[in-house]
């Protein structure tokens, strides 16, 4: 592998720390009755609340309508993200450091589909919330689902539902980026053993 495509390996691996401290996505609600909004961080390894007790109002208010609450503890995908995320590191770092193509390609792979299906996944959980709601809620509009947007705003009743990327889903996107314009460079480059 070329220089560049082991010091852009590196900086992807080591950028995917980041999700450890940060976190990777933020949905935040505004409505009247909270012109100050309130919202949710999803972290590699758990769900809270954007100040202390948005986590809790949130849930009050799913309730009303019908959604489950949100329990950190009973998302089986926030227990071995982790672990994913620092396989994608340690493997990310031997690329580096061996400088073997195949095993950029494999990275890249891995990365790839752990980001696609990581996508998949918060979309179906989003849909789960928002359709799957309990018939006998004290607020039923016929017709209504209410699962937040995957990326972007949407109208949800009175509120304005907001879904982005947070610093560290943020750092994992700019990290997939460096991976896939290391695999460029070397597709690019001449072929020769190693």
């Amino acid at each position: 592998m070329r220089t560049s495509s082991r010091i852009l390996s590196t900086v992807a691996a080591v950028l995917l720390v980041l999700p450890f401290f940060r976190p990777l996505w933020h949905i935040g609600l505004l409505a009247p009755q909270y012109p100050e909004g309130i919202g949710l961080y999803i972290w590699i390894n758990t769900v809270t609340g954007e100040k202390p007790q948005d986590l809790n109002s949130i849930n009050g208010l799913n309730h009303y309508i019908g959604m489950k609450a949100i329990q950190p503890d009973a998302i089986p995908e926030l227990r071995f993200m982790p672990a994913l995320i620092g396989g994608l590191i340690v493997i990310g770092l031997a690329t580096a450091l061996l400088g073997k193509r195949p095993l950029l390609y494999l990275w890249t792979g891995c990365f790839v589909l752990l980001s696609v299906a990581g996508l998949a996944d918060f979309w179906k959980w989003g849909y789960d919330y928002g359709h799957n709601l309990d018939p006998t809620a004290a607020i039923r509009v016929p017709g209504m689902a209410y699962q937040p947007p995957l990326i972007g705003s949407k109208q949800l009743l009175n509120f304005t539902a907001t879904s982005w990327p947070a610093s560290g889903g943020l750092a994992t996107m700019l990290a997939l980026g460096l991976v896939v314009a290391a695999c460029l460079i070397e597709w690019r480059r001449p072929r020769r053993a190693g």
